[in-house]
């Protein structure tokens, strides 16, 4: 999950202040956002800078309800003291050790790089999967685009000299308005195969303002501003995740689902509206409510795929049921009770939309029923009578 923060700082400008883009809100707003959402990997940009900012949103977002397993990779880049925000990468410890960290210093921002391995099972053979993160925001600025291209250059040039191909993930606010754009053009269409990113839903156009690519916009979430927030409305696709061929095609170990990428509370139908009007039905009021309070731009996610066995047990207060996966047109569970117990599953598709509703009473047989949907990947949930539950997400 990639997301603008958008002046998550009490640093900020004079206009961003504790009135306007108050931080005690936005934690509440940014909790609702991730406990929906449950990203593995949560890389951001408009970070406070220093160590107290990520720390609070490790204290009052990531790791609260019960969860204690989120950790923050300190950038290695030392911004000047003018700058008071900059990019930030949290993860899921359970999942993804920090290997190291780097960065590609521009004339102004950074491309920041965090080098990650799984956690898996495989690890006392010495076998995992390595994954370099690189998380960045372009110069904004409808007038800005040669810096933007400047600042795409200084990557890829780093990236020839590194000399090998890997698995990248290029994610950020990029500020790009159209892909005729030089800096896009320089990281989807570089002449080098070895380091050229791939735009995962393969859907160049020029984007701002235009009705064909609306589902794609991920700013801004206002149409008025109170001095912080952006106006405008939803207009422009500024925030990307870009993968390298190797992600891309699964080459080594780990492939991303261009099925599963989408922009959170994006319908396609608002057009220079707000998120919050008219009414959105891609996701729970709450959510789209939280979306409209916490920035001006939307975070955009997308799953991944890896060749490796997690190194993780379910917590001990889950339910014990496994679900096939991936899914067919008949979605199995398998459950392990040692008793007869009445089980309420609910069917999600990753944008937050109920798509079926069943009861049934399990206790080790397995359960089949039709699972007639679309190739995607969709949201399990699956609740005893108690009121314990589990959310499974199961790609068809």
């Amino acid at each position: 999950m990639q997301y603008n923060l958008m002046y998550y700082t009490e640093n900020g400008t004079s206009d961003c202040d504790q009135t306007t883009n108050n931080l005690n809100t936005k934690d509440q707003a940014l909790k609702n956002l991730v406990k929906y959402v449950q990203p593995d990997v949560l890389t951001v940009n408009e970070l406070g800078k220093g160590t107290a900012y990520p720390q609070r949103i490790l204290n009052n977002v990531l790791n609260t309800d019960g969860v204690n397993y989120f950790a923050y990779a300190p950038t290695s880049s030392n911004p000047s003291s003018s700058i008071t925000i900059g990019n930030g990468f949290f993860y899921d410890t359970r999942k993804l050790v920090l290997h190291s960290t780097s960065y590609v210093t521009t004339s102004v921002s950074y491309f920041n790089f965090y080098r990650m391995y799984y956690r898996s099972n495989e690890l006392a053979q010495g076998d995992t999967v390595f994954i370099t993160f690189i998380v960045t925001h372009l110069k904004a600025g409808s007038g800005s685009g040669s810096n933007r291209f400047d600042q795409a250059k200084q990557l890829m040039d780093r990236l020839i000299s590194i000399g090998r191909a890997d698995n990248y993930v290029l994610s950020g606010d990029f500020n790009i308005y159209n892909a005729s754009e030089d800096a896009y053009q320089h990281f989807v269409h570089h002449a080098n195969p070895m380091v050229r990113f791939y735009d995962p839903i393969s859907r160049e156009g020029e984007w701002y303002n235009n009705p064909n690519f609306a589902d794609l916009f991920t700013q801004s979430t206002h149409t008025s501003s109170n001095g912080c927030f952006s106006s405008g409305g939803m207009d422009n696709r500024f925030d990307f995740i870009l993968v390298s061929d190797f992600v891309n095609r699964g080459i080594r170990k780990i492939r991303c689902l261009p099925e599963t990428y989408y922009a959170l509370g994006q319908d396609g139908h608002r057009l220079n509206g707000s998120i919050i009007s008219p009414t959105n039905n891609a996701v729970p009021a709450v959510i789209a409510n939280s979306l409209y309070a916490m920035s001006d731009h939307l975070p955009v996610v997308m799953d991944y795929e890896l060749e490796a066995t997690l190194a993780i047990n379910e917590p001990e207060s889950q339910l014990p049921i496994t679900v096939v996966n991936p899914a067919t047109d008949q979605l199995t569970l398998f459950p392990h009770l040692s008793h007869d117990t009445q089980l309420h599953i609910d069917i999600y598709a990753i944008d937050g939309r109920l798509l079926h509703q069943e009861s049934v009473l399990a206790s080790s047989a397995p359960i089949t029923f039709d699972f007639p949907f679309p190739s995607a990947v969709y949201l399990v949930k699956i609740t005893d009578n108690e009121g314990v539950s589990i959310t499974k997400k199961v790609v068809k």
